[in-house]
């Protein structure tokens, strides 16, 4: 018997961010994927983190990710376990990542595909695809994202947010707007199997999304084709994980997620992100009862960095002998640098120093939460040294959490919230901080 299993190789870790009951894999040996393919949800994600790598080092490691893929399938089929799996590239909803990297070493690796689809919709946070043009919702009203900040990331910039020139630019050409394939609201909400059906050579396609609907309907169509044979490939953001996985309700509610805090104790807040929403959340957070702000100057961290870490340290420590949930926070300023690749390395002793405090917060903490998509993968591959962990759940629209295992040496049971950078409003950290109190 063949069983269909989503596999999500996600760049940073918030592709969960819609979903829940699933595992996240830190670890891409064989064994651990055979554990991912053989559990009993219908999806699991192989965390990569290559949004915080260089174009170079994503394709190594999304190679190497694949080939243990493939003989992780292979060893099942071999003992009677057949699985398809159906490949998602989950990236930004705002269209920042190594495209088309990851899905050009996918496809010479795990293909052929017929198809891959390009579908960066994100409902809860406010993206949308119209007339293959993305936007973000911002006070309500649709903005092209190349008119965003997003587009000028430091390293993922862009100039368009009409799909197909989109796909040209990135593909530097190799892939003219001319040939990218369109799925329009009308496609979307109609019949387009036979239009699936006869896609093939792995053309592009994008596709538009207005509700979440739109992907539902649109995925009932992509898998019935799948199971006549037809092989696609995604490129997407979390809506479409939605509409292929087809979950039912998480099985404790946003509101009531502070059964989960250990012993109704004062948490701590890991907050990396530099978007200018993140520096909004962390100004509102700060203003609530009980919490407390513990800054690091970046700029210091190569030149007083055992200082530093052990002012961090026992600033927490006082923050959580007095109850107080401690929100330890990069400064807000982003440095400059002369190249991508010193930029990609200064992001990295960040994350080394921050990953130090993780490792060192008080062992009673009631809950963390991590502020930033490559904090949060760092938080929960280096920091908190986890192999596979569980989402439970979303404590706020595309904020998922998942808990340390029980026999963790230092965090057993610990609820974490990985909380992209991008998503919420400016109280939403606040929100989420509330929910995980006792009298929330």
């Amino acid at each position: 018997m063949t069983e269909t299993r989503i596999i999500v190789l996600d760049d940073d870790p918030t592709g969960s961010q819609t979903v829940h009951s699933c595992l996240l894999l830190t670890r891409w040996d064989v064994e651990t994927l055979k554990q991912g393919l053989q559990d009993a949800a219908p999806l699991f994600f192989i965390l990569t983190n290559t949004r915080g790598m260089s174009a170079a080092q994503a394709e190594t490691l999304t190679r190497k990710v694949c080939k243990n893929l493939r003989l992780a399938l292979d060893e099942l089929a071999a003992t009677g376990t057949t699985i398809n799996p159906l490949l998602v590239s989950r990236s930004d909803s705002t269209l920042r990542g190594h495209y088309p990297v990851e899905t050009d070493v996918i496809a010479e690796e795990l293909g052929p595909f017929d198809a891959h689809f390009m579908v960066p919709a994100f409902f809860e946070g406010g993206r949308k695809t119209i007339d293959s043009i993305h936007y973000l919702m911002v006070d309500d009203k649709p903005v092209p994202v190349h008119e965003t900040e997003f587009a000028r990331d430091s390293v993922f910039a862009y100039s368009h947010s009409y799909l197909p020139d989109y796909v040209e630019e990135k593909t530097a050409g190799r892939i003219k707007a001319a040939q990218v394939e369109r799925f329009n609201l009308q496609d979307v909400r109609g019949d387009s199997l036979p239009r699936l059906l006869a896609l093939q050579d792995n053309v592009c396609c994008v596709v538009d999304g207005e509700t979440q609907a739109d992907l539902n309907h649109f995925c009932q169509q992509l898998m019935q084709a799948a199971q006549q044979g037809k092989r696609f490939l995604f490129r997407s953001a979390a809506s479409l994980l939605t509409a292929l996985a087809q979950l039912p309700p998480q099985a404790v509610a946003a509101e009531k997620m502070r059964v989960y805090v250990r012993n109704d104790m004062a948490g701590a807040i890991i907050a990396g992100s530099h978007v200018s929403k993140t520096t909004q959340q962390l100004n509102q957070l700060l203003q609530q009862p009980g919490t407390a702000g513990i800054e690091i100057d970046v700029e210091k961290i190569l030149s007083q960095r055992e200082q530093l870490l052990t002012d961090v340290i026992a600033s927490a420590e006082d923050c959580h002998a007095k109850d107080i949930t401690s929100v330890i926070y990069t400064s807000r300023t982003e440095l400059q640098f002369d190249d991508q690749q010193s930029r990609l390395a200064f992001g990295e002793q960040v994350s080394a120093f921050l990953m130090d405090v993780v490792r060192n917060l008080p062992v009673t903490i009631g809950f963390l939460i991590s502020k930033g998509g490559i904090t949060s993968n760092d938080v929960l591959s280096d920091g908190l040294a986890l192999r596979t962990s569980r989402v439970v759940g979303q404590i706020l629209a595309g904020c998922s959490v998942v808990r340390c295992p029980e026999d963790h040496p230092r965090y057993p049971n610990l609820p974490v919230v990985i909380f992209p950078g991008n998503v919420g409003d400016e109280n939403a950290l606040a929100t989420v901080l509330q929910r995980f109190k006792p009298n929330g």
